[in-house]
């Protein structure tokens, strides 16, 4: 019998009362996690891992006291190994929309407001898992390409590229993106398309779906200011052309 594979989690957290906590927490759940108290030592545990298996997901929070979660955010989609491509949950300061929406332009992608509780962070970390097909069903399947013009979506090996060249998408907006394309010409409301890839119900008033949808344009368009794939609907959501270059 095949050994279930152990989720490796990193968190970047200088506090060390709420990181032991959830630490605690999510070892219970069956995740093992390595915490690290500043982004200096996190961005080190990312590309040297000390178990030498990689993370699965890092837990990063904006506020550290030597780089904060911003920057290393940029680092690590910028780092010249598959690292770069980890999924990052960001922790940041309630009432702060901000702040969250500058997280997700640079490369989050999810973030959770403090104070949060440790079932919802568990909820979020799975879901994100569960898009990457880790250990899930989907990860049995075979692979499966859209093709729209010169626009290429593999869900299997979960790349993108346009023109035979690689766009750079986020874990979370490779999801949003396979989201629309697996229904090109209809149009979703953002409540729609965030609840098929997240799978839970949302806030009412989150927009965090616009500043994706504006970094997958960036990635996927000629135009992103004229876009031709992924168009807005005013005043009910987005849809995937299905008729493209």
């Amino acid at each position: 019998m095949t050994a279930m594979h152990t989720h490796q989690l990193l968190m970047i957290e200088d506090d060390e009362r709420l990181a032991n906590m959830v630490t605690e927490y999510l070892n219970q759940s069956g995740l093992q996690v390595t915490h690290m108290a500043d982004g200096t030592s996190g961005l080190q545990a990312l590309q040297e891992p000390a178990s030498g298996q990689p993370a699965d997901l890092v837990i990063l929070d904006l506020m550290l006291p030597d780089i904060d979660g911003l920057e290393v955010c940029r680092r690590i989609r910028t780092l010249s190994s598959p690292a770069a491509q980890v999924p990052i949950l960001m922790l940041t300061a309630k009432g702060d929309p901000m702040d969250r929406v500058i997280g997700l332009e640079v490369g989050a992608d999810d973030y959770l407001p403090k104070p949060f509780e440790p079932r919802e962070l568990l909820a979020r970390i799975r879901a994100i898992l569960r898009r990457r097909g880790d250990g899930g069903p989907a990860s049995a399947q075979p692979a499966q390409v859209l093709r729209f013009g010169s626009l290429e979506i593999d869900r299997d090996a979960r790349t993108v590229t346009v023109g035979g060249k690689p766009a750079d998408l986020t874990s979370y907006q490779f999801d949003l993106l396979v989201t629309l394309a697996e229904r090109a010409g209809r149009v979703l409301s953002r409540d729609q398309i965030m609840e098929a890839v997240r799978g839970r119900e949302l806030e009412a008033f989150d927009r965090s779906i616009d500043v994706h949808m504006g970094r997958i344009r960036a990635a996927i368009e000629a135009d992103a200011k004229n876009p031709r794939r992924i168009l807005t609907v005013r005043g009910v959501g987005y849809v995937f052309a299905k008729q493209q270059d």
